[in-house]
C-alpha cells in the first residue's frame, strides 16, 4: 500500500464528531446523553426559601453545585427541579426543595432555608437550614442564620444565612455559592434612625448556559417602612428578592406599622424570597424554582492510527482531542 498516510503505512482515519450540546431544564424530565457523551459540565440549582413574614429576614438561596466534569451514563437520566418555598403570614419562610440530576449517585443541591420572623413563639425566630441557609429573624438576640451546606456534601454548597438580634429589621439570607453571606440588619434594642435592613448575599456565576449566569442569591430583609428607617434590603445578585419597603419612602409615623409581602425570588434562579413587612398580616416572599443544566462538550474520535503529520498539525492547531 502506498504510503498515503504522513509516514504510516495504514488504513486512513475515520472520525466521529458530536457537537456541543446544552440542555436546560426549567422543570423536572429526563435527559438523554448524546452517543459519544461520557462526562459534562452539570449545574445543579435548588429552590430558594421563602423569606419570613413579619419583620421577617431574607431566605437563602438554593443549594448551588456546577461540577465541570460531572461522569454521563448511557442511560437515561432522571432530573428533578426544586420548587422555592412559600411565604406565609406570620410564620417562618418554608425551605425551598432539592434539585437532583439522576438516580444512582445523584447530584443533589438542597433547598434554601426560609427567612426567620419575628410572630409566633420564640422558636420562629430561628432560620432554617440548608443547601444556603435562611436569615435569621428580628427580635431573638440568639436568632442566628441558618447553616448551610446541609447536608453536608463535598464540594460544599452554600453558606450560612445572616444573623439578626435586638430589633434588627430583618436580615438577608446567605448567598448560593461561594461569596460572603448576607449581611445583617441593624442590631440595636431601639432603632436607630436610620435603621437598616439587610441586603441579601450575592450569587455565583456559571457558564453552563454557555453564557457567563449569576445565580442563587439570597433574599433582602423586610423593613418597619416607617419615618426615619430607610428602604428593605435589595436581593442578591442571582434572582435574589427584595424585603418588604425596599426602594420606598417611609411613613410619618415612626412606630406605624407597614403590612406587605416580600417580593418572590426569580424562577429558575434558585433566588431567595424577601422578608416581609411590620405586620402580623405581613407574609415573605415566595422563593425562585431551581435550575439543572447539562453542557455536552464537542468531541471528536477516530478510529485507527494517527500519523505524525497529523498528530503535529493537530496540537498546534490546538484541536488535539
Amino acid at each position: 500500500m502506498a504510503d498515503l498516510n504522513g509516514g504510516i503505512i495504514g488504513v486512513e482515519n475515520s472520525i466521529s464528531t458530536q457537537a456541543e450540546q446544552i440542555t436546560t431544564f426549567n422543570s423536572s424530565g429526563t435527559f438523554t446523553a448524546q452517543p459519544l457523551s461520557t462526562t459534562a459540565q452539570v449545574l445543579v440549582v435548588a429552590g430558594g426559601g421563602a423569606g419570613g413574614g413579619e419583620l421577617g429576614g431574607g431566605a437563602g438561596a438554593g443549594g448551588f453545585r456546577d461540577i465541570a466534569a460531572h461522569p454521563i451514563p448511557s442511560s437515561d437520566v432522571p432530573v428533578t427541579i426544586g420548587a422555592g418555598g412559600s411565604g406565609a403570614p406570620d410564620a417562618n419562610g418554608a425551605p425551598g426543595s432539592n434539585s437532583v440530576f439522576g438516580a444512582s449517585s445523584p447530584l443533589t443541591s438542597n433547598g434554601g432555608g426560609g427567612g426567620g420572623a419575628v410572630s409566633g413563639s420564640p422558636s420562629a425566630d430561628a432560620a432554617e437550614a440548608g443547601g444556603s441557609g435562611g436569615g435569621g429573624g428580628v427580635i431573638a438576640p440568639s436568632s442566628g442564620g441558618g447553616a448551610g451546606n446541609t447536608p453536608p456534601v463535598s464540594p460544599s454548597q452554600g453558606n450560612a444565612g445572616g444573623g439578626g438580634t435586638g430589633s434588627a429589621y430583618g436580615v438577608a439570607g446567605g448567598d448560593g455559592g461561594a461569596s460572603a453571606v448576607g449581611f445583617v440588619g441593624d442590631d440595636s434594642p431601639v432603632p436607630t434612625i436610620p435603621a437598616t435592613a439587610g441586603d441579601g448575599g450575592a450569587g455565583s456565576p456559571s457558564t453552563a448556559s454557555g453564557s457567563d449566569v449569576t445565580y442563587a442569591g439570597g433574599g433582602g430583609g423586610g423593613t418597619h417602612n416607617a419615618s426615619g428607617v430607610t428602604a428593605g434590603g435589595a436581593g442578591g445578585a442571582g434572582g435574589g428578592a427584595e424585603g418588604f419597603g425596599a426602594g420606598t419612602a417611609g411613613g410619618s409615623n415612626p412606630t406605624s406599622n407597614a403590612a406587605g409581602t416580600g417580593a418572590a425570588g426569580s424562577a429558575n434562579t434558585g433566588g431567595g424570597g424577601g422578608g416581609g413587612g411590620n405586620s402580623a398580616s405581613s407574609a415573605g416572599g415566595s422563593g425562585g424554582s431551581g435550575v439543572v443544566i447539562v453542557k455536552e462538550p464537542a468531541i471528536g474520535i477516530a478510529s485507527g492510527m494517527w500519523s505524525m503529520n497529523a498528530v503535529y498539525d493537530n496540537v498546534k492547531a490546538g484541536t488535539w482531542v
